[in-house]
C-alpha cells in the first residue's frame, strides 16, 4: 500500500470528548500530530486537505454487517468489495461482520471461510464476529482458538430461526459463560423463535402470504420478551451482552432499564430502525414492501424510530450498525407467495451516518461529540480497539472523515454504491455528508470519486477482556460473589 503524508487543515477535530480547532498530520497510516498551524516539512510530496469550516472525525465503525452471505436460499449482493466501496463513501472506514456457520459445522472453518473472502476484497479495515449456532464441547474448543489464536472477542448467539440458527436457554447460559470466561462480549439476535415458527403459520392458515405477514408474525413483544430473557441469563453468569439490532421501542426500554439497574448490557439501533418504519409493509406495491422485509421487522408504530434516537442520544442505547445484508427485488422475490422464503435484509452501510446525523444531530437530539461516539468511538471500545480506532489524536490509525455539517444529499438507489436496485430510505434529505474519506492514511473517497482498491483493507485482531467492558465484570467477579452463612450445626432431632 502506498504511503501518503497527509495534512488536514483548517478543520474543527471532533472526538467524543471534545472538539478542538486543530490541523491533523498523517504519516505512515498513522496520526502523527494534532494541533494548531501545523507545517511539516518537507513540502513536496505533502497532501493536503481543505477542512476549513468542516468537521474532522474518526471513521464510522458498523458494528454489524452481512457482506456476500449465504442467506435463505441466496447469497446478499453487496460483498467484501462493494460493500467496503460503499462504506467509506458514506464515511464508514471499518466493518465488523458476521462469519456463521451452519448447525454441527466447525467456528473455525465458518471464521477462515469469511476471511478468504474478505481479505482480498476489502476497501477499509475490518474485522469478524462468530456467531455460535450449536453447542458442543468441540464449539467450547473452538471458542477458545479463535479469541487466543484468532483475534475474534465477540460470539453471536441467535435465540430466533428455530432448527436453523436458534439456541435454547441452556445453550445461551453455556454460550455465555464460556464468552465470560474468554473475556469476549456475547451478542444476541433477541426473538422467540418459537413464537416466530408458530406466528408464521398462523397467518399463512388466514391466507396472508405478503411482507405484511412478516411483522405480524413476529411483533415486537417476541423481540421484547426475547430481550428480556438474554438479559437475564447473562445477569446470571456475570457476562457482558450486547444487544443487536433493536428494532422496537419494547426492547430499547427492556435494555435502558437494565443499563439503569446496573447491568452490563449494550443495545445497537441500526440505520433502518432509525430511519424509517415498518408501515411499508402495508404498501400495495409487492416489491416496495418486500424490501423492507428484515429480521427483527421494522415496527408499524411510525414514532418507534424517534424514540430510539432519544435513547441513543441519552446513552441508554450505544452503538450504531447497519445489519448491510443487501437483496434484489429478484432475490425478494423467491417469497412472492409466501413471506417466509423472502429473504430477510436491508442496506444502510453506505447510509448509516448520514441518517444518524439527519435524524439525531440536526433534528437537535444529540450534539457532534455524541454523533462520534455513537457511530465510532463505543464500538471501538467495546470491542477492544480503542484508541487504534474511534479516536483522531497522535498514534490513532488514520482512518478520518472530513464532514460537512452544512452540505446535504438525497438518497437514492440510482446514485448509490451499494450493490442493489432499491434503497429502503429512497429520497430521505440528509444535511451532513463525507466530504472525503482517509483509510489507513490513504484518502480513497473525496468530492464523489474513489482511490481504493481491493485488499488494502486489512483484517484487524480484537484481544480479549476489552477495558470499556470488562472492568466491572472483573470487580464483580470478586466482590459480589455470595458465600454461605456461618452458623451452628443444627443439632436436633430429624424426622
Amino acid at each position: 500500500l502506498a504511503q501518503q503524508r497527509l495534512l488536514i487543515k483548517g478543520g474543527k477535530v471532533v472526538n467524543d470528548d471534545l472538539s478542538v480547532e486543530a490541523d491533523v498530520y498523517v504519516e505512515d497510516g498513522v496520526v502523527q500530530q494534532v494541533g494548531p498551524n501545523l507545517n511539516p516539512e518537507p513540502l513536496t510530496g505533502l497532501i493536503v486537505l481543505d477542512a476549513t469550516n468542516r468537521l474532522v472525525i474518526p471513521g464510522g465503525i458498523d458494528t454489524h454487517t452481512h457482506m456476500q452471505f449465504p442467506f435463505m436460499g441466496s447469497r446478499s449482493k453487496d460483498d467484501f468489495y462493494s460493500g467496503t466501496k460503499a462504506a467509506v463513501a458514506g464515511g464508514t472506514t471499518m466493518i465488523i461482520d458476521f462469519a456463521i456457520p451452519q448447525k454441527g459445522c466447525s467456528l473455525i472453518e465458518a471464521f477462515d471461510t469469511w476471511k478468504s473472502w474478505a481479505d482480498p476484497k476489502v476497501c477499509c479495515d475490518y474485522s469478524l464476529h462468530v456467531a455460535v449456532t450449536w453447542w458442543s464441547n468441540k464449539v467450547k474448543e473452538e471458542m477458545k482458538n479463535l479469541v487466543q489464536n484468532k483475534g475474534v472477542n465477540s460470539f453471536k448467539m441467535f435465540m430466533a430461526y428455530k432448527d436453523i440458527y436458534m439456541l435454547n436457554d441452556e445453550e445461551l447460559y453455556e454460550a455465555f459463560c464460556c464468552c465470560k470466561e474468554l473475556g469476549a462480549v456475547a451478542q444476541v439476535h433477541a426473538e422467540n423463535g418459537e413464537l416466530i415458527a408458530q406466528g408464521a403459520k398462523k397467518m399463512l392458515a388466514m391466507g396472508i402470504t405478503g411482507p405484511e405477514g412478516h411483522a405480524l408474525s413476529r411483533p415486537e413483544e417476541v423481540e421484547a420478551e426475547a430481550t428480556q430473557r438474554a438479559i437475564s441469563i447473562a445477569n446470571a453468569v456475570n457476562c457482558p451482552l450486547f444487544v443487536v439490532h433493536v428494532m422496537s421501542k419494547s426492547a430499547g426500554k427492556l435494555i435502558s432499564n437494565a443499563r439503569r439497574e446496573g447491568k452490563v448490557v449494550y443495545g445497537e439501533p441500526i440505520a433502518a430502525s432509525l430511519g424509517t418504519d415498518g408501515t411499508n409493509y402495508w404498501n400495495e406495491d409487492w416489491a416496495h414492501a418486500a424490501a423492507y422485509v428484515m429480521g427483527p421487522p421494522l415496527r408499524p408504530d411510525p414514532s418507534t424510530p424517534g424514540f430510539l434516537m432519544n435513547l441513543l442520544a441519552n446513552d441508554d442505547l450505544s452503538v450504531t450498525g447497519t445489519d448491510n445484508c443487501t437483496f434484489d427485488t429478484c432475490q425478494k422475490a423467491q417469497g412472492k407467495d409466501d413471506f417466509t422464503k423472502i429473504p430477510n435484509g436491508v442496506n444502510g452501510v453506505e447510509d448509516r451516518m448520514s441518517v444518524v446525523w439527519e435524524k439525531g444531530v440536526h433534528s437537535g437530539k444529540m450534539d457532534e461529540n455524541r454523533f462520534v461516539a455513537v457511530t465510532s468511538t463505543n464500538a471501538a471500545k467495546i470491542f477492544n480497539l480503542y484508541p487504534k480506532k474511534g479516536r483522531v489524536a497522535v498514534g490513532s490509525d488514520a482512518d478520518i472523515v472530513i464532514w460537512d455539517p452544512k452540505a446535504s444529499r438525497t438518497i437514492s438507489a440510482k446514485t448509490h454504491h451499494q450493490a442493489n436496485n432499491f434503497n429502503i430510505f429512497e429520497g430521505m434529505v440528509c444535511h451532513g455528508v463525507p466530504v472525503a474519506t482517509v483509510s489507513r492514511g490513504k484518502v480513497v473517497y473525496e468530492g464523489g470519486a474513489f482511490s481504493v482498491t481491493a485488499g488494502d483493507g486489512k483484517f484487524v485482531s480484537r484481544p480479549p477482556f476489552p477495558p470499556y467492558v470488562y472492568k466491572r465484570i472483573r470487580q464483580r467477579e470478586q466482590v459480589c460473589q455470595p458465600v454461605p452463612v456461618k452458623r451452628a450445626p443444627y443439632t436436633g432431632m430429624v424426622s
